[in-house]
């Protein structure tokens, strides 16, 4: 057998390749001492004694479980094993495919049946509290919960609020007694309403940041834009919210209209963004049209094409879902309520050493740069294009099982500008993504501005089916980034736009090997895309 070494686990023509441990192997056994215990009794009395744990002699490992390691096709985000006995079950068995909903649960009616008075709530452990501000789904717990974490007002019409005091610095801080466990309740979606707006959602309950933008359908749907002046991402860092009247905490409360707007909102100001910092000059004050960002965006590629402009690039992400352990660690987003959050990245940034005298510049970083690193890179070891050779190794994939008779498909969804897609190697056991297709002429569109209306309009519906498909699933965190291509690279790559859906699994939260880039999964991932398209029908539906 000759060895052959490869890149990822993309090849030319277009076939995913990966590889098989099949381990044996001897082992010294140095053990010195032998302590045999009884484990406990079985059903008929006798003794279950830890035998197997102290061997005579070496060990010999003859046919331990066959390992399956898929090098990642973007080799940067790592390798997945996949331990072939446990895909090999869920292969029978899709079911096995989901997360349990969370149980019912109500501490008020478990102190009533006791008969003990409600008071009782506000005498236990700070850590119990936490619990029941994550996991309690009755009302009354949680307004209970939340008059325990802050000092909340109700005016003569019955608008609840917050008090307020003045800090000598000037600032205005809230009154709040426990910031852990008010953003712990105030998360719960089964905490009323006009809880959640007193709390974080209504404008300024979270601070000053300025309302920028907005989108609205009356009684339908309405998304605030905010501006986070002073933010880990510099130089303008946008929010796009749903707003106080239109509380979205659930995927199944996520209307099509509400990711249009939400989606809408992202175009427009990064269009607005680049359009500035790309010299327009007289750009309207006044929110933009469908068929306005359409011309907006024909005439950024113009100049983009026509002048040397700077390097951009584009970010955009988004954290659904919110949790919180009871021992104070923060498990996921800031905040249930639906958002998303983009920017501009710059090309350069001024470079320091040892001082704030500027030495120099170096590329800020982009995370759509790897992408098109790997595609360097591919082009040099292969001498083909990755995204053409990945594209057809998508369309065309085979089982790792090699069992015909099993759904071999990778694809989850699609139509004619993008695709969902179950990776060959998830990062997640969950993940899914989203890639633009390949025109007349195998150009991928590579950023939001390279998309037109209606692949945009594709973009928007599949980000919501993916999402509502791991919800049907039981995902209730989930990490969703784009990977884009930097503006001014119109023709040096053909790189495609893509989204990665990254769910957080209650049994793989992430450890040592996750932190090696080594990425354990206990399904195939042709399982995976069939159990989601079990899933997919009658999703991204208005109701």
């Amino acid at each position: 057998m000759t060895t052959k070494s490869y890149y990822n686990c993309v090849t030319p023509p277009g076939k995913f390749i990966y590889g098989i441990h099949k381990p044996s192997y001897p082992v010294a056994n140095l053990r010195r001492d032998t302590r045999i215990e009884a484990l406990g009794i079985f059903q008929d009395g006798a003794e279950h004694l830890n035998v197997a744990n102290y061997p005579d002699g070496d060990v010999a490992v003859d046919k331990a479980n066959w390992i399956i390691e898929i090098p990642n096709p973007l080799p940067f985000r790592g390798t997945t094993f996949i331990d072939k006995i446990w895909a090999d079950r869920i292969a029978r068995d899709l079911s096995a495919i989901a997360i349990p909903k969370l149980q019912s649960f109500s501490f008020r009616h478990l102190l009533e049946s006791y008969d003990i008075d409600n008071d009782f709530l506000s005498a236990l452990p700070r850590p119990l509290l936490m619990t029941l501000a994550t996991c309690s789904n009755d009302p009354a717990d949680l307004r209970q919960l939340a008059e325990l974490s802050c000092k909340l007002t109700v005016d003569q019409s019955g608008n609840r609020g917050l008090y307020y005091s003045k800090i000598t610095d000037g600032r205005i801080k809230a009154e709040i007694y426990d910031h852990d466990l008010f953003e712990a309740v105030a998360n719960n979606p089964a905490l009323p309403d006009a809880y959640k707006r007193a709390m974080v959602l209504r404008p300024g309950a979270q601070g000053t940041s300025e309302i920028i933008g907005e989108w609205t359908i009356a009684g339908q749907s309405h998304i605030f834009e905010y501006l986070r002046r002073n933010s880990y991402i510099a130089g303008g860092h946008f929010a796009a919210n749903m707003a106080d009247d239109a509380v979205r905490y659930s995927i199944g409360s996520l209307k099509e209209k509400d990711m249009k707007g939400l989606r809408h909102l992202y175009y427009q100001r990064l269009y607005v963004r680049l359009a500035g910092l790309l010299g327009f000059e007289n750009l309207q004050k006044t929110p933009f049209s469908e068929e306005q960002l359409e011309e907006l965006r024909l005439n950024l590629l113009q100049k983009i094409d026509m002048e040397e402009c700077k390097n951009h690039a584009i970010l955009w992400g988004w954290n659904f879902g919110f949790d919180y352990s009871p021992t104070d660690y923060r498990l996921h987003a800031s905040h249930q309520q639906i958002h998303q959050q983009y920017a501009v990245v710059p090309d350069l940034v001024e470079t320091y050493c040892g001082g704030t005298v500027a030495t120099g510049s170096m590329p800020a970083f982009s995370n759509g740069d790897m992408i098109a690193g790997v595609i360097e890179e591919y082009q040099r070891h292969c001498q083909s294009d990755f995204f053409a050779d990945y594209y057809r190794a998508i369309t065309s994939n085979l089982r790792m099982d090699g069992l015909a008779e099993l759904p071999c498909s990778l694809i989850v969804w699609e139509d004619d500008n993008v695709m969902i897609f179950v990776p060959k190697a998830q990062t997640s056991q969950w993940e899914l993504q989203i890639m633009t297709k390949p025109d007349a002429e195998g150009r991928f569109p590579g950023n939001i501005l390279e998309t037109d209306n209606n692949c945009r309009n594709s973009l928007n519906l599949a980000i919501l089916k993916a999402q509502q498909v791991l919800e049907k699933l039981g995902a209730r965190l989930v990490t969703s980034i784009e990977y884009s291509k930097r503006i001014a690279e119109r023709t040096r790559f053909n790189q495609p736009l893509l989204y990665a859906l990254l769910p957080k699994l209650p049994f793989s939260p992430g450890a040592f090997s996750e932190a090696q880039l080594r990425f354990i999964s206990r399904h195939y991932p042709e399982d995976f895309a069939a159990a989601c398209r079990n899933q997919l029908d009658g999703t991204a539906k208005d109701s």
